[in-house]
C-alpha cells in the first residue's frame, strides 16, 4: 500500500494493518531461517510498510501533517508569482 492509502484509514485501521504487517514480517523471518523463502526482498518491503504505518500514527499524535500541508498550500502560490 501507499502513503496515501494509509492515510485514508483511520486509527483503528492503522493499529490492524500494523499487527497484521508485523505478523507477516514475524512469518517472512521464519521462512527466512527455514530456508523456505521464496523472495527475501518481502521481508524489507514488509520493514517499510511497517515503518511507513509507524510514522504516520507518529505524525497524527504530533498534529504535524496537518500543520505541514497547510504551510505547504501557503506557500505554493507564492512560488508562482
Amino acid at each position: 500500500m501507499k502513503s496515501a492509502e494509509f492515510r485514508g484509514m483511520s486509527d483503528e485501521q492503522l493499529d490492524l494493518a500494523l499487527k497484521d504487517v508485523i505478523k507477516n514480517l514475524f512469518h517472512l523471518r521464519f521462512q527466512s531461517a527455514t530456508d523456505r523463502l521464496e523472495t527475501p526482498s518481502e521481508i524489507t518491503k514488509a520493514k517499510r510498510e511497517a515503518a511507513r504505518i509507524r510514522t504516520i500514527i507518529r505524525e497524527r499524535q504530533l498534529g504535524i501533517r496537518g500543520q505541514h500541508a497547510t504551510v505547504q498550500q501557503a506557500a505554493a502560490p507564492a512560488k508562482g508569482v
